[in-house]
């Protein structure tokens, strides 16, 4: 544990030199992570400012295209009210050893409220929407159709990392979807990682009322159920924790190491890369807003050297590779580590490898099986007649097991 530790403490990117952490943009009304909203539901923001000072920050929208890009609209054809709001909902951490001033924000609101369907951005930011803190995706659905969404095993020799295929039925709320049928569009994606997508889908059958999309490209890798800790009591090693210590006034949570490339599928329930902070000291829950604290999480994986780039990646990171969750080789213990400071809680986690092209692989290392439970995702675009931007006209999930 000794070499493990001074590997670890030497590790680049430390998280002490960025200031805003966990970052949370979350539907209330479905208790989950994933920020889809209806006209009438409003979403929550929340993040974390470490330097425990009252800044003042700023936040606007943006509104973009069915494949995410720029949409050239003005603010006054997507929203009403001002251009930008202040962020001016923030308390004082209260009884952690890692001070910080947690921020909130409920949206829409009567400063800002966005007006037309689709994909937006919302920015935050200190003195230039142009130099941000950060950014978070959300969509807002008009609720026009109902998506179905069917998920079964598929099998296929010369591509044996796709596990899964995915068949869609939409059906109007009011109205034949046949009369727009050519602007219309379908993306699927995979546990909220923006990076398992299948895009621009046109229908392959319609029936009136309604669309159906069952191409055999859309198809997707089962990868494997997602690694876990919870840590939300820290003096205790529990929940795939093996040790924790105070060290030099920082909590430290060593996680049990987990092992690479499974041969054979496990049934362990998840979240679909979800996370959810909690503070709970000797069976009292806490107010995890102000009360959880910071710990040091250290992870390791059992491997020989490999000739990839290996990154810790979940929702809580926005399943985005940067120094900052990238492993490193520790050839005394043959093993991967690294060290990421978190908000106490529970959390998801994968390991991905990069390719040489940028893309990441999210079954290599943890394995590709057609039993996994993933959470599928569909939205369907369309160009309203007469507008100049993709509104969203439906969306629908799936998180049921799939069938032998």
């Amino acid at each position: 544990m000794k070499t493990l530790r001074i590997l670890l403490l030497s590790l680049s990117g430390l998280a002490f030199g960025q200031n805003i952490q966990s970052i949370q943009l979350f539907n209330p009304q479905t208790n989950d992570e994933t920020p889809v909203i209806r006209f009438n539901e409003k979403l929550v923001l929340s993040f974390d400012d470490l330097t425990n000072s009252s800044q003042v920050y700023r936040y606007t929208l943006k509104h973009y295209d069915r494949n995410w890009n720029d949409d050239n609209l003005f603010f006054t054809e997507f929203a009403n009210g001002s251009l930008n709001d202040l962020l001016d909902q923030f308390q004082y951490s209260f009884n952690t050893l890692q001070p910080y001033t947690h921020y909130k924000l409920t949206f829409p609101n009567e400063k800002i409220q966005p007006k037309i369907s689709g994909n937006y951005e919302l920015i935050v930011y200190k003195d230039s929407a142009d130099k941000p803190l950060f950014k978070r995706r959300f969509y807002l659905v008009e609720d026009m159709a109902t998506l179905g969404l069917k998920v079964s095993r598929i099998a296929d020799a010369k591509n044996p990392n796709v596990n899964q295929r995915v068949e869609v039925q939409a059906v109007s709320k009011g109205g034949d979807l046949s009369s727009n049928v050519n602007s219309m569009s379908l993306k699927v994606m995979q546990n909220n990682n923006p990076n398992i997508t299948v895009s621009n889908l046109k229908p392959s059958a319609t029936l009136g009322t309604q669309l159906l999309f069952q191409q055999m490209s859309l198809t997707f890798p089962g990868n494997n159920e997602f690694y876990y800790f919870d840590n939300k009591n820290m003096n205790v090693a529990a929940d795939m924790v093996q040790a924790t210590e105070l060290k030099d006034g920082v909590n430290q949570t060593y996680l049990h190491p987990v092992w690479a490339f499974p041969l054979n599928y496990q049934y362990q329930p998840d979240v679909n890369g979800a996370w959810y902070y909690r503070r709970n000291d000797i069976g009292r829950e806490r107010d995890a807003e102000r009360e959880a604290d910071y710990s040091w999480v250290y992870f390791s994986l059992e491997s020989d050297p490999a000739d990839k780039d290996i990154y810790v990646l979940g929702g809580f990171n926005n399943f985005t590779p940067s120094k900052e969750n990238q492993m490193q080789y520790d050839a005394a213990n043959k093993r991967y580590v690294a060290k990421i400071f978190l908000k106490q809680g529970f959390y998801n986690y994968l390991l991905a490898t990069k390719g040489a092209d940028g893309s990441l692989n999210f079954g290599e290392i943890n394995g590709n099986f057609w039993q996994t439970e993933n959470l599928y995702q569909g939205f369907l675009y369309y160009a309203p007649f007469g507008r100049s931007y993709d509104g969203l006209m439906g969306y629908g999930e799936f998180r049921t097991p799939i069938g032998k």
